[in-house]
Parts: C-alpha cells; structure tokens; sequence
C-alpha cells in the first residue's frame, strides 16, 4: 500500500502552508501518545497536530512541537492510543438512535430475569402503550421455547408487549399488540415475510420480515418511521406532521452523538429513505453532523431499472464532507436463525429446510448490470451459502457486461460461504464486508446458530482469516443496532474468537488487521482512502483518543478501554 508519508516526512515533521506569507500554526496538538497512524509505512508517531479540518503534521513531539502557536490547544494524551477515528462500515444510525430509549433484553440471564425487566419498565412507564423490548434472540424463553403470544401474555397480559430479534428480522407480540396492531387474525405479507400462524387460526406471535412486524412499529414511540428503509425502502405511507418531523430528527442525532462517544467518525448506512435523508441533509446544512455518513438507495425486487437514477441524483445532491450517497443496497435473503438465510443444502436440523432468495437470478443480474452501469456502488446482504453464490454471479454478470472497473462492490455479512466461492472475492474484486461480534457466540448465544448452520458449513462459517489469506479486503462493523455499535467490543471478538469446534480454523485476526479493517480499510471501501483512514499531514482530522495503550492491553480486556476524545473535522466532538 502507497504511504501517505511519501515525500512528506523529514527529519522535521512539521508541514508549513505559507497563507499570507505566514507560517501556518496548529490549532491542536496531541501529545505524549501512542500514535498508530494505520500507514504501513510510518506506523508509529509520539504526537501530531492539527490545523482547521486536517491534519497538520504526525511525528515526534519535539518535531511536532514545532507547530505549537500562541492559540494551540494542547491535548497531553497520557501516553494513550490515538488512532484514526473509526469508520462503522455497516449500520443503522435511524433505527439504532430509536434504540437508545427502548428496554434491552442483553445479557439477561434467564427467562425470569426477562420477565421481570419488561414488567419494571412497563411500571415506570403507565399507560397502554406499547413496551418494545429490544436485543431478544431465538432461545430468550428457553431453549427450543417457540415465543408463542400465549407465553408473552404471561409476561404481560394487558398491554402491547413485543420483543424485537437482536437481527431485526424477527418480533415476538402478545396478544395485545397483535390485536392493536391489526395481526391477530393474521395478514397478507410480500415474499420472504409472514405473520406466522398458530393452530387456533389466530396468529400465533412471530412476525417474520419488516413487512409483517410494521404495524407492531408503527406503536412506538417514532411511529415506525426509524424502520422504513431498514428493509421495506419504501416510501413514507404519509408526509410526517411537524412534530413527528422533529421528534425523527432528535433520534437520529441522538444515534450520531452516541457514534461520536464511541470514537467513530464515519458510518456507511444500510438503510434509507427519502425521511431520513433529508432529515441528514437538514442536520449536515445546519452544520451539526459530529460524524460523516455514507448513505444508500435502497432497491427491491420488482423495482423498474429506471429506479436507479435516484441513486444517481442523490449522489449528485448529497455530496459534502459530512453527507454523501453513492451506493445502492439489496437484500438476497434473510438470517439464520429464522431459517430464512438461502443455503445451498439443507439446515443442519431441518431436512429439506434450504430458505428462499429474495430475487430471482436473472433480475438481480440486470440490477447489477444496470448499478455498475451507472458507476454506483452495490452493497447486498447475503448471509447463506446460496445467496453469497448468486450475490458473487451477479457482480461477475456486471463485469462482464461492463468491463472490470474499480467498482468495489461489496457482501453484507456472508456468514456462511461455500469453499468454490472463496477465491471469487479476490478475482471479481469484492469487498467482505462483516460483523465479529456475530460470529456465534462471540456477542449471541452459540446455539441455534451453530446446528442450523452444521458442523459441516461451520469450518467456512464467518470466514474472516480464510477470505484474508484468499486475498479479500475486509471491513469491519457492529450492524448496530443489531449489536452493540461499540468498536472496542469488536475489536476484542475479532482477536479474541474461538473455533467453533476442535480442528475448526483458527478465524483470530491480528491487532493491525482488524485495527485495519475499522478505520484504513472502512474509508478504502467508500472511495476514500485519500481523505482519511490514515494519520498522515494533509488527510482529515477525523481522530479517536483511547483511554490507554491498545499495543500493551491483553486481548480479552480491550473492550475495558474507552473512547477519551474523538475529533471530526478538527472539531471535538466527544471528550469523556
């Protein structure tokens, strides 16, 4: 890889703009650090400087020193990491500011403990409203305990209650909440999605899809609004009124001020919708976005090609330092343990059990197609074998329609993956885009996930080092708020996992690579590797100050640091 230091350091690591024929001054130094400048070729410096929105000069302290004016602000860091602010390269900042003020069922440890958080937040919350608990999994009652509505009612038989799958691809209701919602004589749901149905013909409580659970969301507090580009991409059903307007926007910069106290600078959204955009467009003229967000036009199947100019003139109108579009994203199938993710044999448990794609190969080819065409960028999540297959054929369609480009087309996910596939990242250029802490069980329980994905597929299960060794490039994320967003606690998972069974591959990544994989890395996926990812002169101040040393901190205790500052811009957007 190129260093940005070329040419640019000397024996003196100050650089001079001459403005007016004066000596440009820092306006921030940070010093007495652990610089880890994330370029290969000059890794390590002891301070650097900033000057407005860039970076000024990254070295020695005496040399840094240097650039010390009569208004510098110095930052003395303790001898802490200072790192390039991370980049969250997969997430949802709508939904997962909505989630700050919901209950979270994480880390409960039994069905009672459940029942008695949802109960203590239903106390301090009187009403009929809905209670919305987030962060549920599979197995939150009970192993192999179906969250029928008839056990949630035992939890809390006279008000709405829902628990919403820590993958956002499944909710659980009581009875009150179906029949609130309009569900609970069941409801026609588009492909891939359902209210599932019980013996008595009544609903029997799951909800699968956004589709078939965005009645229960439209109950909450946002109204459903922070879930509609999550998987619908559709439209809002009606204008927001004022009020719901701004109650949206507060969200969502509640989510941006939580990235910035986790030292992230940068986030490429999953999901969007004309709302949300605009309200991020809103934020960014108003000069208030502490981070900077890359931002997608979602795209489902049965949409006209047509559709993919709005890509293009989104890319055209949002496009400033804190605000861009220039991707567009698509789902191929669902999760796992849902047994909705599209595999190429049979669930581990469930004979003749495969799920389904959510588009047909010969649209998706011409999507893709028509998205490289136009130079956008394709993101899909595909999280079974088949549908990391059908994603892959699709971006070789492209190419070969078009001609190879620097297209870096990128998986969402790609929890499992056959081996013939492997070395197709490398040859079509594809970027894994993935989640350590989803790894089963790293952050979610190991179980159902492992015997529905099989000890067969679980040896190319979460594949990050043999994608490595195979010549992808990786990008690191926490799919928040479907985890916890806090890079710190996927940093540790990735350095610290485990195999999934003896003589399973050893999936560990070192500290550079995965420190890599959320900063350098993030910004080479959005076509900004010359902006920032790097502590180099002339890049963006986008910066995250550790509380210690990360080099000399045991891999099981990292996520025991915390973020100290971040900076955005040159601009201060967290200080602990």
């Amino acid at each position: 890889m190129e260093s940005c230091f070329t040419s640019l350091y000397a024996r003196q690591a100050c650089i001079f703009f001459e403005r007016d024929n004066a000596v440009q001054k820092a306006d921030i130094i940070i010093e007495n650090a652990t610089v880890r400048t994330m370029d290969p070729a000059r890794p390590g410096a002891q301070s650097l400087a900033i000057s407005g929105d860039r970076i000024l000069a990254v070295g020695a302290r005496e040399d840094v020193a240097a650039c010390r004016g009569e208004g510098t602000r110095t930052v003395n860091a303790g001898g802490a990491t200072v790192l390039p602010g991370f980049i969250e390269s997969h997430m949802h900042i709508f939904p997962g500011g909505a989630q700050l003020d919901r209950l979270s069922l994480a880390g409960l440890p039994d069905p009672e403990a459940v029942a008695k958080a949802v109960r203590e937040r239903a106390a301090t919350e009187p009403g009929d409203g809905l209670i919305l608990a987030e962060q549920a999994h599979y197995a939150t009652l009970g192993d192999g305990v179906a969250m029928t509505r008839q056990l949630l009612d035992q939890i809390l038989p006279d008000r709405p209650l829902a628990l919403y799958a820590g993958d956002h691809h499944t909710m659980w209701a009581n009875t009150a909440a179906l029949e609130a919602a309009g569900l609970l004589e069941g409801a026609e749901a588009p492909a891939g999605c359902e209210v599932v149905m019980g013996n008595d013909g009544l609903a029997g409580g799951e909800l699968r899809e956004f589709e078939a659970f965005s009645p229960v969301l439209a109950m909450t507090a946002n109204g459903g609004r922070d879930g509609n580009g999550l998987a619908s991409g559709r439209a809002l059903p009606k204008d927001p009124t004022a009020e719901e307007r701004a109650r949206d926007r507060e969200t969502i910069e509640a989510g941006l001020a939580y990235c910035a106290s986790l030292g992230i600078t940068s986030f490429h959204n999953m999901d969007a919708d004309p709302h949300q955009l605009d309200i991020l467009g809103e934020i960014d003229g108003d000069g208030k976005m502490p981070c900077r967000a890359y931002m997608p036009l979602r795209m489902l199947p049965g949409h006209p090609l047509s559709d993919f100019q709005k890509a293009v003139a989104d890319r055209q109108r949002y496009a400033s330092a804190h605000l861009k579009c220039g991707f567009v994203k698509m789902f191929m199938d669902g999760v796992i343990e849902a047994t909705t993710a599209f595999m190429l044999d049979d669930y581990g448990d469930k004979p003749g059990v495969r799920g389904a794609p959510l588009f047909e190969e010969e649209e998706f080819q011409a999507f893709c197609v028509e998205a490289d065409r136009l130079g956008l960028q394709i993101a899909v999540h595909a999280i079974g074998d088949a549908a990391v297959r059908r994603t892959l054929d699709g971006y070789a369609a492209a190419r070969k329609a078009n001609g190879a480009r620097d297209s870096r087309h990128r998986i969402e996910h790609i929890e499992t993956l056959d081996p013939a596939d492997l070395p197709r990242f490398q040859e079509l250029g594809v970027v894994a885009s993935m989640q350590p802490t989803h790894a089963p069980g790293a952050y979610f329980p190991f179980e159902p996930s492992a015997s529905l994905i099989g000890r067969k597929r679980m040896a190319l299960a979460f594949a990050w080092q043999q994608l490595r060794e195979a010549g992808a490039r990786l990008c690191f994320a926490s799919d928040w708020p479907v985890a916890p967003l806090d890079p710190l606690m996927g940093i540790k998972t990735a350095l610290t996992r485990k195999p999934a069974f003896d003589g399973a591959p050893d999936e560990r990544q070192s500290l550079d690579d995965t420190l890599a994989a959320f900063t350098r890395d993030g910004a080479w996926v959005e076509f900004a590797e010359n902006e920032k990812g790097m502590l180099c002169p002339g890049m963006l101040a986008d910066i995250v100050v550790l509380t210690g040393d990360i080099n000399k901190t045991p891999a099981d205790e990292v996520d025991g640091l915390a973020v100290a500052m971040t900076l955005c811009g040159g601009k201060v957007t967290y200080a602990r």
